[in-house]
């Protein structure tokens, strides 16, 4: 037994950031698939309910709306309690909203299952999608388990790791349904999504100072035995004083604006354009149009892990530069690209800048605001996220005016929000506020 662990055992405390990281990441993964609660299914339900397209489309938009909600509360609420409570009540609602779905699909699949049904949907919607909340208190979680030196490649592999699931699920989950019905698939995903919320509720412990706190000690006392435990960044107050601090912070609102240009919104409202993009202006099979969307899901996600080490090495705010002009160049080569494999580049290139102006990001929450990273990580992720609100009707927009070579045109939207990314990153996150 190393010293460090003999020092843990002593206070009572357990646990180590890497069994805290992939805890948080695991819970992530399972939670997040929920955003696409009722997309792999779309076609089916549109068959059965004969939505109109704004019904549809929110129904398709309940779980990201309560995701978006919630991550600013639960990010903040880790400053007061830890992360795991939050994180099990998030999970809570998400087997809620899915068991609801799941017996309403055996009491009333196929036969009954009708418009009537539209507004008990939505809510098990709305519940489910708290699983994406997971995002903030598993990323404010992380960074109180990591050391200042380390927040970018915990950080980076929480998020690329856990951004995964619902790429995944996009397309297990209409295999699914077509080898067992929609009943037993989505029957599936709740077991699923059971199993990983008893795993975390055994195994998830809090970093060393909640873990103090819940014992009694005072906030100094639990500080300064976190600190020798290796805990360096600690919080300052409770839900709202987080939320306050966090917010009279001007940088957190800058990393609010560079957070939803390349993930909130970007990411994720490219994650859903793309596969629109390849069928109506490549005209190539929903399939393959599919997969090539998926290829950019799971690319995107996966390069945030090595560009959170290189955050790390090189700075946030350097890489938060660099990135964004990344994505300007991409969003060039998609606006005027007409061949496939001039978009397939363009498309890589937009990826690879997202991915690494996202985990730059977050490298410099705790640095950046570090008495208060659960309040500014819940500032970040919740109305970052909501920024598909916002960019997917810019870019449809295009559609609108130029038809078909719309689709491409749209993506000068990221020309112009990346360049002024890069003006924001050089003009203020280098400057002393």
């Amino acid at each position: 037994m190393n010293e460090q662990s003999q020092l843990a055992e002593e206070h009572g405390v357990s646990g180590t950031p890497k069994r805290g990281l992939v805890m948080s990441t695991l819970v992530f993964f399972a939670g997040l698939t929920t955003i696409v609660f009722y997309g792999a299914a779309g076609p089916i339900l549109e068959e059965h309910l004969a939505l109109a397209g704004v019904l549809h489309g929110l129904l398709l938009a309940s779980p990201h709306l309560s995701k978006a909600v919630l991550r600013i509360p639960f990010g903040a609420w880790v400053d007061e309690v830890g992360g795991k409570k939050p994180t099990l009540i998030l999970m809570a609602s998400t087997l809620i909203g899915t068991a609801g779905l799941v017996i309403t699909l055996f009491l009333t699949y196929p036969e009954n299952f009708t418009m009537e049904l539209y507004p008990l949907l939505v809510l098990f919607g709305l519940l489910a999608g708290a699983g994406g909340a997971t995002f903030s208190t598993g990323i404010t979680q992380t960074s109180y388990w990591y050391p200042r030196d380390k927040q970018g490649f915990a950080l980076g592999a929480f998020a690329g790791v856990g951004n995964i699931g619902p790429g995944m699920v996009v397309y297990v989950l209409p295999v699914l349904i077509g080898i067992w019905g929609m009943t037993m698939a989505y029957s599936v995903w709740l077991v699923f999504l059971l199993v990983v919320a008893a795993i975390y509720a055994v195994y998830a412990v809090d970093p060393y100072y909640f873990q103090l706190r819940k014992q009694g000690k005072r906030p100094d006392e639990a500080q300064q035995t976190a600190d020798e435990l290796g805990q360096d960044i600690f919080p300052s107050g409770g839900m709202w004083d987080s939320l306050r601090t966090s917010a009279e912070n001007r940088r957190t609102w800058i990393l609010v604006f560079l957070y939803t240009v390349s993930f909130g919104g970007g990411f994720t409202s490219l994650s859903a354009w793309f596969p629109t993009y390849w069928e109506q202006f490549h005209e190539l099979p929903l399939t393959t149009a599919g997969l090539l969307a998926g290829v950019f899901i799971v690319y995107g996600s996966l390069i945030r892990v090595p560009a959170g080490s290189v955050s790390d090495r090189f700075g946030g705010e350097e890489v938060a530069i660099v990135s964004f002009a990344v994505m300007t160049l991409g969003g060039a080569i998609m606006t005027f690209a007409a061949g496939f494999w001039p978009a397939i580049l363009g498309m890589m290139v937009l990826g690879t800048g997202m991915g690494f102006a996202n985990a730059a990001v977050f490298e410099l929450v705790p640095k950046f605001v570090p008495e208060a990273v659960g309040g500014a990580s819940g500032w970040i992720s919740g109305i970052g996220g909501g920024g598909t609100l916002v960019i997917l009707p810019l870019m449809g927009l295009f559609v609108d005016l130029y038809g078909k070579v719309g689709y491409a045109r749209g993506f000068a939207v990221f020309i112009l929000l990346s360049l002024l990314c890069v003006i924001v990153a050089t003009a203020v996150l280098n400057s002393a506020l």
